[in-house]
């Protein structure tokens, strides 16, 4: 498995955990607080393992960056929070500085 796959695991577990903070109720419910714990481990193990080779300041913006636009569409769909323009427009920057680091930046080259 590469590197970058790591780092998709990573992400993805993160984006559960953090999902699953809302549903745990400040951990007063036992199965999504075991989720939220679970999650964030899988997510820094798989995070460690991609820093093999990813230079650590990439591979954090790429995963707090994708993450937090995977969040706020799960909020967006899950919980129904409202995404006024701004909020829409600050994504779409989060997007494009993603993009940016991995079509155009060397920084992440190894």
């Amino acid at each position: 498995m590469g590197n970058g796959a790591f780092l998709a695991i990573a992400i993805a577990a993160e984006v559960i955990a953090t999902s699953a903070l809302k549903a745990s109720e400040g951990f007063t419910r036992l199965v999504p607080s075991v989720v939220v714990v679970a999650g964030y481990g899988v997510a820094f193990y798989f995070l460690s393992l991609a820093l093999r080779t990813i230079p650590v300041g990439i591979a954090y913006a790429v995963w707090s960056g994708v993450g937090i636009v995977l969040v706020a569409a799960i909020a967006w769909i899950v919980h129904g929070q409202a995404l006024d323009a701004w909020a829409i427009l600050g994504i779409t920057l989060i997007v494009a500085g993603v993009a940016v680091l991995n079509l155009l930046s060397k920084a992440g080259a190894h």
